[in-house]
């Protein structure tokens, strides 16, 4: 199939289009660069079926695919911290323009949402069905809520139009083609960790977090676009196995090998203090199990950090 991927050259995207190349299909990649890098897609950029175009999905650019990942946007707090108009413009215009793709083309449609529209939750483990604890005006919304506001252009198609769209919220994930630079907690907690730096923690270390590999959470995106019965739907994806930030700071320092200390600075502002996904609705209708271990997956990430790190130094 012809598949559109935005965002591709991203953690996830990248990712993502390696699967899809791997299963067949066509893959047409865009991204503008903003928090992506073609360092995550060289492996494939020869492959006589994939294309990689730089444009910034805000903008017009058409294009045949029959099926639509949309996962454009900054997602770290680095990321949208540093663009928060671009973040809010693209899941709101962007969103808009690629919903307008798909209707034309009678396109599947995915949209990447976040786990950050439940916000703090006063509900856990979080469902598909709580509308979230959200600070509109915060610094954090720039995400938050464009993301909340992306979910509502597609439902809106899928009411207006019949668009073929369904909806992921992404929880927690981490593995290879991370940003070193990403600022979220298994990025950071790695590097500190591999270069015997002091480990950071916001607040206590005592706020609690589910991570997932992004093997799992790729089998996840596209389970939940090819499967049946998932057109208007809207799924969690994420591990059910919480942890505290700090258990989490702990076992990298362990499996590491580090010196690391551990270093307690002030909360981020508006930082959940617990998340969790209940994938419920993931296992049972889209079939969706984790695979991939935690301590396995870290080791996985780990080692791929460690090659990245010293690429760097070496380039330095």
């Amino acid at each position: 199939m012809k598949i559109l991927v935005t965002g591709g050259a991203g953690f996830i995207g990248s990712n993502l289009c390696a699967r899809l190349l791997d299963e067949g299909h066509t893959v047409f990649c865009v991204d503008n660069l903003i928090t992506g890098s073609t360092e995550n897609i060289q492996a494939f950029i020869d492959h006589p079926h994939f294309t990689f175009l730089k444009q910034d999905v805000t903008e017009p650019f058409d294009n045949d695919a029959e099926v639509i990942f949309h996962l454009a946007s900054p997602a770290s707090p680095v990321g949208y911290l540093e663009h928060p108009i671009e973040t809010i413009l693209v899941n709101s215009t962007g969103t808009h323009r690629m919903l307008e793709l798909a209707r034309k083309n009678n396109a599947r449609f995915l949209i990447s949402s976040t786990s950050e529209i439940y916000g703090d939750p006063l509900v856990h483990p979080q469902r598909e069905d709580y509308w979230g604890n959200v600070n509109p005006i915060g610094p954090r919304a720039c995400y938050d809520e464009s993301k909340r506001l992306g979910e509502t252009l597609v439902m809106e198609y899928y009411r207006q139009y019949q668009t073929n769209v369904r909806i992921v919220r992404i929880f927690n994930t981490y593995g290879p083609n991370s940003a070193i630079e990403d600022g979220r907690m298994i990025p950071n907690f790695i590097t500190q960790a591999l270069k015997n730096e002091p480990i950071t923690i916001y607040g206590d270390g005592n706020k609690t977090r589910s991570i997932t590999y992004v093997s799992d959470l790729v089998d996840g995106l596209i389970r939940a676009m090819f499967s049946p019965n998932t057109t208007g739907e809207v799924f969690n994806l994420g591990s059910s196995e919480e942890h505290t930030v700090l258990e989490y700071a702990q076992m990298i320092i362990r499996l590491c090998n580090s010196s690391s200390e551990i270093l307690f600075e002030t909360s981020r502002v508006d930082d959940p203090e617990r998340r969790r996904a209940n994938a419920t609705k993931a296992q049972t209708i889209l079939g969706w199990q984790r695979k991939v271990g935690m301590e396995e997956g870290l080791r996985e990430t780990i080692e791929w950090f460690a090659k990245r790190i010293a690429q760097y130094s070496t380039v330095s």
